[in-house]
């Protein structure tokens, strides 16, 4: 199976995906694509570049990271499944509005084309804000599936939802088999 697994700007949740792309590297043929501001923005969670290298390290091939480079995606079915793991609330706005501007939201549309899943794993501080609808629009839609997601710290941010990234696999099973896996709505901190 080809996977596509791209990453967007939720730096803080990278150590628990990390771990998940290198098991589905193992598996399976992954083929990685950053958003713009996840392939170059610096953070206090480390540098693009460490970013970019360790997944090059992990999956065997240069993060795509231009639009130029997964807009084939589409046209050369080249991806069984995408995951978007962490999914910011940006792009869930721009999935949820059809705005295809950047390598992550231009690979959705491009894949979306041969109606094969989407997996979305929720990182986002306003999900239970303006998020909302958005989470609400691609729930409704074909070929989205959710990983299952709680809230992170309800006490200092609460309207933040993070996805048990962990569950990423299982989804990937579910979405396959064109089924949201369930329950989407986890429990506290575990």
């Amino acid at each position: 199976m080809t996977v596509g697994f791209a990453f967007c700007g939720s730096f803080c949740t990278y150590n628990q995906v990390f771990p998940v792309l290198e098991k589905l590297a193992a598996e399976h043929t992954v083929i990685p694509i950053f958003s713009e501001a996840s392939s170059k923005t610096d953070s206090r969670f480390g540098t693009a570049i460490d970013f970019l290298s360790r997944t090059e390290k992990i999956c065997g091939m240069k993060p795509c990271t231009k639009l130029s480079q997964v807009e084939p995606i589409g046209p050369k079915k080249l991806l069984d499944i995408l995951v978007i793991a962490p999914c910011t609330g940006n792009t869930l706005a721009k999935l949820s509005h059809s705005i295809a501007d950047g390598p992550v939201t231009m690979a959705a549309k491009s894949h979306l084309r041969n109606g094969r899943p989407i997996v979305l794993a929720v990182s986002t501080n306003d999900a239970l804000a303006g998020a909302a609808e958005n989470i609400g629009k691609l729930l409704a839609r074909k070929h989205y599936y959710f990983v299952p997601f709680r809230q992170d710290d309800w006490q200092k941010k609460p309207t933040s939802l993070v996805a048990d990234f962990s569950l990423i696999p299982q989804t990937m099973e579910s979405a396959l088999q064109g089924q949201q896996i369930q329950p989407i709505l986890l429990p506290g901190k575990p």
